[in-house]
């Protein structure tokens, strides 16, 4: 059996052909910076790896070049397709087979998440385009954490906003946390039924969750992806007055503020350099003042947030870090794990340089409290919840 998992971001797709099964991999690939003159389209096949330079191109036409490589690449027939989608609101709490009352909700829920529910749906309509005979499942970023409590998911605002408007937190990368802190565990040889996690997803959309006993208790992002830390474009936490500031000062709308917000913050414009952590690392190495500050705070707002973790979850077993900055930047993690200093943990900086290979991902002293890296494996477990339920449905 096969799966198709396409995973559509706000400027990158990812897909991968997986045996739900085994976990084996077929084929994936993976299509960056979309929208942009350095559009890159990587793809492998069983080890053998291409890459092309399309050019600029939109998101249609990254998709329309990822679906041509499909149906040409000729591995066995896909059983099943395994959609990552970002927001599920209050409606969807697990996985589900998308049908067309399916897919009008998931439109209705467009604006909750700007940056990628669009392209989520584009990526769906190109796959039932392209694979029209058998079943699709959504996989929510927001199911994971709908066991937050009322105290963790509600807003201070008049109730009425949530009772009829659906105002409320609802967190997001819920399938990376998922992931994450049931592989830590097992790691750990700790009883996820009864373990506190502390998960740190960290990418171009980065967000914190404390997970109990398997579950989400809070998380950092909130109704929409904007919320919580700085991200690669993303502002994380402002001050919402500054809307009504921006109106008078620049008469900037509301609309345009939050675009900017989400498109053109965070690291970008803090820097004044890129999004990318590697290159804002770069120029900091370089002397560029800008670039360091956004590292600084970068580092410092994750660090607070994982103490806010640590208070809903009362004690702390293991911090785990996952997503392409979580795993890859020695740099951060020894920033972040420094300021973590009164939480018990201590940095094994020869660990930490290696990423944690060897070590089982930790990257602490014996006697710290335990930090570890863990490689995100969001394709398989989307994979393995869409056969089950595309078997099911027969």
């Amino acid at each position: 059996m096969v799966v198709l998992v396409l995973n559509c971001g706000s400027s990158s797709l990812k897909f991968s052909l997986i045996d739900p099964e085994s976990g084996d991999e077929h084929a994936n690939g993976t299509f960056q910076r979309i929208g942009t003159e350095n559009a890159r389209f990587d793809w492998s096949l069983h080890g053998d790896s291409r890459r092309e330079s399309p050019g600029r191109t939109d998101y249609r036409g990254a998709l329309d070049a990822v679906m041509e490589v499909l149906r040409g690449i000729g591995v066995p027939g896909v059983d099943a397709v395994g959609h990552r989608f970002v927001h599920g609101g209050e409606r969807f709490t697990e996985s589900t087979i998308i049908d067309d009352s399916v897919l009008a909700v998931l439109e209705s829920y467009a604006a909750l998440a700007p940056l990628h529910n669009p392209a989520n749906l584009m990526g769906i309509e190109a796959a039932m385009r392209s694979f029209p005979d058998v079943a699709h499942v959504a996989v929510f970023d927001t199911a994971f954490h709908q066991t937050m409590p009322p105290r963790a998911f509600m807003y201070a605002v008049p109730y009425g906003w949530y009772r009829d408007y659906g105002v409320r937190r609802y967190g997001f990368h819920g399938t990376s946390h998922r992931y994450a802190s049931r592989e830590a565990a097992r790691r750990l040889g700790l009883d996820p039924r009864d373990c506190a996690l502390v998960t740190a997803h960290l990418g171009n959309g980065c967000s914190t969750c404390a997970v109990k006993g398997g579950v989400s208790i809070d998380t950092s992002m909130g109704m929409t992806p904007l919320e919580g830390l700085m991200m690669g474009t993303r502002s994380g936490d402002v001050d919402p007055g500054l809307h009504a500031h921006l109106a008078d000062a620049a008469g900037m709308n509301v609309r345009e503020t939050t675009d900017s917000l989400n498109r053109k913050s965070g690291l970008l414009g803090v820097s004044g350099v890129d999004s990318d952590m590697r290159t804002v690392l770069d120029a900091a190495s370089k002397g560029n003042e800008r670039a360091e500050l956004a590292f600084q705070m970068f580092c410092y707002r994750l660090a607070k947030s994982i103490g806010g973790m640590a208070v809903a979850l009362a004690r702390v077993d293991a911090l785990v870090f996952t997503g392409g900055i979580g795993e890859n930047s020695a740099r951060v993690r020894a920033q972040v794990i420094g300021l973590l200093a009164p939480l018990g943990f201590e940095l094994d900086d020869g660990a930490n340089l290696a990423h944690g290979q060897g070590r089982n991902g930790l990257i602490t002293r014996d006697g710290s409290t335990a930090a570890l890296v863990v490689t995100a494996d969001e394709a398989l477990l989307i994979a393995r919840d869409t056969w089950d339920l595309a078997a099911g449905a027969g």
